[in-house]
């Protein structure tokens, strides 16, 4: 049994834990609103890029000459995964759940004979990844977010991304990020952002007019739209997961710092208890030997 001395040392050193992760959960929780607002802000835009893209996108299905960033390439031999982590640990499931899921994608593409290469942004994906597939990751982004999600640090990341397509050096692209729903909820979600839209698939339907035939006439033309339209939604598409990603990030540190912080309380209750029991019972023996002293005299 412990002496009373380290009973007491170990309820200081808790406590002391409790006020760390106390303070960890209050900065968590101011960075995750203004990180919530931005990603919910976002997605709008986001999502409107992606209907205007598609718009424009309908009248080059089933033509000759389309860029291969919006309907893919012949062959889809190389796969780029975009895995996006956190810098920092001490936020539950966040990381571990990202990290899980691109190990599932690596191993099925690589049962299919696939090839897959790793772009890691945020260092405990990294870490976790090499592991296994060191000779899969080809870079590393840390840093991303630090001090709030910049969209320079999207268009950083997009004309890497853009430029290997452009070299070859890969075939299809997925980012794979958390979104974030709720603080105590993230969906962890793979996205094809290059191509653009699968070749496999239809071509995505026509806007309803009310049942008019409305013609649409693009100045400049479509493809000189899409020259400068693909380049900036993919960068808008990687932005928008950075932020899911930092909102997600947040939530989840929070929501682990609280359970942190209970279970630190419950702690200290069990060591407490523990502890007066024990002085009790110190007090009650030495009794015990006085009172047995006296009567022997």
């Amino acid at each position: 049994m412990p002496s009373l001395k380290d009973l007491k040392t170990r309820i200081s050193s808790v406590k002391s834990t409790q006020k760390i992760t106390a303070a960890m959960k209050m900065v968590a929780a101011a960075k995750l609103r203004r990180a919530q607002e931005n990603a919910e802000a976002a997605r709008p835009y986001a999502e409107k890029m992606n209907q205007i893209t598609a718009a424009i996108a309908t009248s080059f299905f089933g033509i000759e000459g389309a860029p291969d960033m919006l309907v893919g390439k012949k062959s889809n031999k190389v796969y780029l995964l975009i895995v996006c982590t956190a810098d920092r640990g001490l936020c539950g499931g966040f990381n571990s759940s990202i990290v899980r899921e691109a190990r599932r994608i690596v191993e099925d593409l690589t049962s299919r004979k696939k090839t897959a290469k790793l772009l890691c942004v945020g260092r405990k994906g990294r870490d976790n990844l090499k592991r296994t597939f060191a000779s899969d990751i080809i870079d590393t982004y840390e840093g991303i977010g630090k001090q709030g999600v910049s969209f320079e640090e999207a268009i950083d990341i997009a004309s890497r991304v853009a430029d290997m397509f452009e070299a070859g050096e890969f075939d299809v692209c997925t980012i794979l990020f958390n979104k974030f729903q709720s603080a105590m909820t993230q969906t962890t979600t793979p996205q094809q952002i290059i191509p653009f839209n699968n070749p496999q698939t239809t071509a995505p339907e026509k806007p309803d007019n009310s049942g008019s035939d409305a013609v649409y006439i693009f100045e400049p033309d479509e493809e000189e739209i899409l020259a400068d339209l693909l380049p900036r939604n993919l960068s808008v598409q990687i932005f928008q997961a950075l932020l899911e990603s930092s909102a997600s990030e947040h939530g989840a540190r929070m929501t682990a710092m609280d359970n942190a912080s209970r279970n630190a309380n419950d702690m200290i209750d069990g060591l407490t208890l523990t502890y007066n029991r024990t002085r009790q019972a110190a007090i009650t023996k030495e009794l015990i030997e006085i009172i047995s002293g006296a009567e022997a005299l």
